[in-house]
């Protein structure tokens, strides 16, 4: 067993994709292209549009804020819910109050069907 700490103090800015007030801790890679991600986004934080290179899951943790797809119509989500983005597909994701996520990025990946669409 290993403890993780992906504090806050831990985490690197994101600079790319226009992005402002955001940040993430590296969680971990696996075979077959899989990358994990704390991300914190800070009040008024956004990271900007661009596609995906994996199919993504974005689970929020703590605060609230906002995503869009492709269609770039945003819709609001908060600790307990999540998005799923396939791969390909140009999303952006911001908050005006600050959320903290675990980005979950695998090349082919499909949400399980036992969660619940809103």
């Amino acid at each position: 067993m290993m403890i993780l700490n992906f504090s806050e103090r831990q985490a690197e800015p994101i600079e790319l994709f226009e992005s402002a007030s955001a940040s993430s801790v590296h969680l971990g890679d696996g075979d077959g292209e899989a990358h994990v991600y704390c991300v914190r986004l800070g009040p008024d934080g956004k990271i900007g549009e661009h596609p995906t290179g994996f199919g993504q899951l974005f689970l929020v943790i703590e605060g609230s804020g906002w995503v869009s797809g492709a269609d770039g119509k945003r819709m609001e989500i908060s600790a307990g819910e999540g998005a799923y983005f396939a791969r390909g597909e140009t999303h952006s994701k911001g908050s005006d109050v600050g959320m903290t996520a675990i980005m979950i990025q695998v090349k082919e990946l499909q949400p399980a069907a036992a969660v619940a669409p809103l």
